[in-house]
């Protein structure tokens, strides 16, 4: 008797019986659900103080009610500079310690924001007019992660860094989104920061939330 568990195609016969398998995969499942629950979700990005945070989310509230478009709200207001990645909870502080060597040679900068731009069909954020210290920290911070963690940021063979604050991305319709872009795409909005830290985030199985935060050094 042939029995597919799992995608594992096992072969019965006289000494190997079905309640045996049923066991193994049982042992398989858990397994892989205890590895699941080993590892974390997590990415890193600048991430302006309140209140232009908040004001950020009003936005992305507004494009929720006007646009369908949600799924920005599951995070706070930010710049990616590394994408979502995997990582095991009993190995963070490899990672902490990493991080927090790599901005101690960054200085606080500003960041500027200005209007709104899209990434047809689906995308539209607010424009960041960025200095060259964020272009070389998300290229340091690329590296690093590369040679410390073999951890590669997704996507960046394929696209440049284009940084940027997303207010309505994943679930905002080819209709909706040219709806949103003909209403917003000469809307006013200018705003600066001061970009004093790295932040990780950390998934919490609903929405991420900023879980750690390495200062830059002062000016």
């Amino acid at each position: 008797m042939r029995v597919i568990i799992f995608g594992i195609v096992w072969v019965d016969n006289e000494n190997f019986s079905f309640l045996r398998l049923l066991a193994m995969a049982i042992n398989l499942y858990r397994r892989h659900i205890r590895m699941k629950e080993d590892v974390g979700l997590y990415f890193l990005a600048i991430v302006p103080k309140r209140p232009l945070r908040d004001r950020i989310r009003e936005i992305k509230i507004e494009f929720a009610e006007a646009y369908l478009s949600k799924a920005s709200l599951r995070s706070p207001a930010h710049i990616t500079l590394h994408m979502p990645f995997q990582w095991k909870f009993d190995k963070e502080e490899l990672l902490f310690s990493a991080i927090s060597t790599l901005v101690q040679k960054v200085n606080i900068f500003t960041i500027d924001l200005n209007g709104f731009g899209a990434f047809k069909p689906r995308v539209i954020y607010l424009n960041v007019i960025a200095p060259e210290t964020l272009h070389e920290l998300q290229q340091d911070l690329n590296r690093m992660m590369k040679r410390e963690f073999n951890i590669f940021n997704a996507n960046w063979r394929d696209y440049p860094f284009n940084p940027h604050m997303t207010l309505a991305f994943r679930d905002l319709r080819p209709v909706n989104f040219d709806k949103a872009w003909k209403e917003n795409k000469d809307r006013v909005f200018t705003e600066s920061f001061e970009a004093d830290s790295l932040v990780l985030l950390k998934h919490n199985k609903k929405e991420w939330e900023i879980y750690r935060e390495f200062p830059f050094s002062k000016r």
